[in-house]
């Protein structure tokens, strides 16, 4: 997959890229990842590429012309029409779906904006898409890009060392959109806490089931907006309040899981469910 950064800063790119597990994958080729900077096509001696808004107003807004010519540069270098993103607190917000949406594309060009944003009329002539890390103001789109960048790559065969990481991150399908169960490793036990024994088992269909109900539990505590978001069937909802039940208060206490209450899980009731 080739990524292609407008930004006047490439060297914030590559800072954040040429380590971990992008680094390797751009070593193997697997991704590629370029910046085009759209002061090498200011036209003035001073290589200007933002100037005062018309209207007034704080700030210095992007120029129009030396954006263009730098979206011109990515599209010719590109073997097909590229997909183009302007990172902006305007746009909307990026989630595991979206992640996923742009890993289809074969060519991505990520727009950095600086200074008081781009002028509107390359919004209106180039950008097929505006997307926002959060309700904030960052200084340039350069780390949003390097997000993007990054989430979107670990999408990609190859990238991760294990073919189904990716699909057993939060946010993931296999874990219906719920966050991931607390991981564990040696020693087993540590300042006082053991790691739950079922993940010592050897017994995979048993840890699985376990992680599953976990998740559930994890979700509610840490962001109920999305476990109330989900749908259990009367039974789902019976198993997972008798694994709730069953847990004793060292293993609620090693999972993280002390602040949630019995009245908590009574949310995930559905009104429909006659229990």
């Amino acid at each position: 997959m080739k990524f292609q950064v407008i930004t006047l800063f490439p060297q914030m790119i590559e800072a954040t890229i040429s380590e971990g597990v992008i680094g390797q994958a751009r070593n193997k080729s697997l991704v590629q990842i370029d910046c085009i900077n759209p002061r090498e096509f200011a036209i003035d001696n001073h290589k200007t590429v933002d100037d005062r808004p018309f209207g007034g107003g704080d700030g210095m807004v992007m120029m129009a012309e030396p954006l263009q010519k730098a979206l011109r540069e990515a599209i010719e270098q590109s073997s097909k029409d590229p997909w183009i993103v302007y990172l902006t607190p305007q746009g909307a917000p990026l989630d595991q779906k979206k992640v996923k949406e742009l890993a289809q594309n074969e060519n991505l060009v990520l727009v950095c904006g600086r200074y008081g944003g781009i002028d509107q009329r390359v919004l209106n002539q180039f950008i097929d898409e505006e997307i926002s890390l959060g309700d904030y103001v960052l200084s340039g789109g350069e780390l949003a890009a390097s997000v993007v960048i990054d989430s979107v790559s670990r999408q990609l065969p190859g990238v991760l060392g294990h073919q189904d990481s990716a699909n057993s991150d939060s946010f993931s399908e296999k874990l219906q959109g719920l966050l991931e169960a607390p991981s564990f490793t040696r020693p087993r036990e540590w300042m006082g806490e053991a790691a739950p024994e079922v993940l010592l088992s050897g017994n995979h269909s048993k840890i699985e089931k376990w992680k599953s109900q976990v998740s559930w539990l994890v979700t509610l505590l840490k962001r109920p907006d999305l476990a109330l978001d989900k749908k259990l069937s009367r039974k789902e909802y019976l198993e997972l309040q008798k694994f709730w039940q069953g847990l004793g208060p060292s293993e609620k206490e090693v999972l993280g899981l002390l602040a949630l209450t019995d009245a908590d899980l009574e949310l995930l009731k559905n009104d429909d469910l006659s229990l």
